[in-house]
């Protein structure tokens, strides 16, 4: 297994990963695109392959000194075989090789296996944000984690 920096040629199979998770977020062809080519915001877009087929995906951006984890997904085929914690660990060394101070983030409160992976990661909760999802509506649980 490997862990790289997306490119735009993983664009399809980005979309069809966050498209088999309800909770992942689903940006359109064209965010994803500017993701991978727009300096700003700043943004770490990492892929996770074996042998061949992406099997999760994590990205994070630059908001104002403080980064945020915008979404991490696996594809449900490969789930609960540590990919996420893979990605999560290689997410946060590369955050602490660019100095990043803190990384949040926002999660439903139906998403425990989400919510375990951050805690295991020493994510803590930091706050909510009432009425924050939609389809279905939901509260979202802020976590964040110091890093330095």
């Amino acid at each position: 297994m490997q862990i790289r920096p997306a490119t735009t040629a993983d664009i399809p199979a980005l979309m069809a990963i966050a498209g088999e998770s309800a909770s992942a977020g689903h940006w359109t062809k064209k965010q994803y695109e500017t993701a991978l080519t727009s300096s700003h915001p700043q943004r770490i877009i990492l892929v996770l392959e074996d042998s061949g087929p992406i099997l999760g995906f994590a990205v994070a951006a630059d908001a104002a000194g403080e980064w945020e984890l915008e979404n991490i997904a696996v594809r449900s085929a490969a789930q609960r075989r540590g990919l996420g914690s893979r990605l999560m660990e290689s997410l946060l060394r590369s955050l602490c090789e660019r100095d990043a101070q803190l990384i949040h983030l926002e999660v439903r409160p139906s998403n425990k296996a989400a919510r375990a992976l951050y805690q295991r990661w020493g994510f803590r909760e930091s706050g909510r944000r009432p009425g924050y999802y939609h389809s279905p509506p939901e509260d979202a649980i802020l976590y964040k984690k110091i890093l330095h």
